[in-house]
C-alpha cells in the first residue's frame, strides 16, 4: 500500500518565494505533526534552509516543503496551502484524514 502524496498549492508556493526574497535566501517550509492541541494532534511549520537527510520533499514551482518520515503518514493526502483572510494569513494544512479539527486549524484528530 502506497500513501498518497502530499502536495504543495499555488498559493503555498508563492508565498515561499515571497518569503525568500525578502530574506534574500532560499527558504523551504517544515511541516510536521506533533502530538497535543486541542483535538489530540497539531501542525507544525518552520521556514528553514536546509533538508535534513530524511526529509520527504514536496515541490511546486521551484518552492518546496518538507516533511519528516514519522509525520509523513499523517499528512497523506493533504494539500498545503497558504491563505490570506481577514483574521489572518498563514500556511494551513487541508487533511483528509482528519476528523475533526479546532477551530484555529492547527490541531486535528484521526
Amino acid at each position: 500500500m502506497t500513501a498518497e502524496p502530499v502536495t504543495l498549492t499555488r498559493a503555498a508556493a508563492a508565498r515561499l518565494r515571497t518569503l525568500s526574497q525578502a530574506e534574500g535566501k532560499t527558504l523551504m517550509l517544515r511541516v510536521a505533526v506533533d502530538g497535543g492541541g486541542c483535538s489530540g494532534f497539531q501542525y507544525a511549520f518552520d521556514l528553514v534552509e536546509a533538508a535534513e537527510p530524511d526529509d520527504i520533499r514536496v515541490e511546486y514551482a521551484g518552492q518546496a516543503a518538507l516533511i519528516d518520515p514519522v509525520s509523513l503518514p499523517l499528512l497523506a493526502g493533504s494539500e498545503i496551502d497558504f491563505v490570506d483572510e481577514l483574521i489572518g494569513a498563514q500556511f494551513r494544512v487541508r487533511n483528509p484524514q482528519a476528523k475533526s479539527s479546532c477551530g484555529c486549524g492547527v490541531s486535528f484528530s484521526i
